[in-house]
């Protein structure tokens, strides 16, 4: 009897039961989404003077602000913008270190201290970009300072977090052969470690690189510096030709580097 029970328990679903069960799901998400959206007030898109500027000056955008001769132009934003991303990245991918050998399993042999630089990382990765920004700009005044020492903070939980994953993923036959050879701490991480994350390590700054060239655009925008700022203003005067030129460019700069880092990721993996 028991043996007719369980053979009855192990037989597969009927298949008129998955497909009943698959329309009554969907058809829950059908209700939610609907329920969600019913709520939202459709707002009328009229025919204005107002909407046909600003698709005229996105689609015609002024092509004589990439370069000026006497003030801020395209390429003097985006090399701003690409400066703060390279020196916020620099500086997180250097000052992160400690934290992830603080916050590696592998490297620590009591979990507690371990669990102390998670949580370290985890407090720094909870502040936005955009907050620590506002602060710095209260601390040092509005400019590419500012983004920089935002974008190295906030930048330190993503890689401390990641360069501490790679270092527990690591071989540790090389480091037990050292220690077992009389080498020093330092000669173990030095000789066994490092050559091992190395790699890992590059690749995860490019890929945060690739972030920061993002948040550096819309960190100008509160006054951090960068192509940001001429970006406000041009939207605050209405300018949307000049609006139009600027995300193209922040289009191509992100799309030209997206493909570099990419190229270079794989070449190192």
């Amino acid at each position: 009897m028991n043996m007719n029970i369980e053979t009855q328990t192990s037989l597969p679903t009927p298949p008129k039961k998955k497909r009943l069960k698959g329309i009554i799901i969907f058809a829950v998400v059908i209700a939610i989404y609907v329920w969600a959206f019913s709520g939202v007030p459709v707002a009328e898109i009229r025919d204005t003077a107002g909407i046909k500027s600003i698709f005229s000056g996105l689609f015609h955008p002024d092509w004589d602000y990439v370069y000026l001769p006497d003030g801020e132009d395209l390429l003097r934003g985006l090399l701003d913008t690409l400066s703060i991303a390279v020196l916020g990245t620099f500086i997180s991918a250097v000052l992160c270190i400690p934290f992830a050998f603080w916050a590696s399993n592998s490297m620590n042999r009591f979990r507690p201290v371990a669990g102390t630089g998670k949580f370290s990382l985890s407090f720094i990765r909870t502040f936005p970009e955009l907050v620590l920004a506002l602060l710095f700009i209260k601390a040092v005044g509005p400019g590419s300072f500012a983004g920089v020492l935002a974008l190295g903070i906030h930048s330190i939980g993503m890689l401390g977090k990641l360069y501490s994953e790679a270092i527990e993923t690591i071989d540790l036959g090389p480091t037990e052969a050292l220690t077992a050879s009389g080498a020093s701490r330092f000669q173990v991480l030095w000789f066994a470690v490092i050559p091992q994350v190395i790699p890992a390590f590059i690749s995860f700054a490019l890929y945060r690189f690739e972030i920061n060239i993002r948040a550096a655009s819309i960190l100008g925008m509160i006054g951090a510096g960068g192509i940001g700022t001429p970006l406000i203003f041009a939207l605050n005067a209405r300018d949307w030709d000049r609006v139009g030129i600027i995300l193209f460019g922040i289009i191509i700069m992100v799309t030209l580097i997206d493909s570099i880092s990419g190229a270079i990721r794989k070449r190192i993996v």
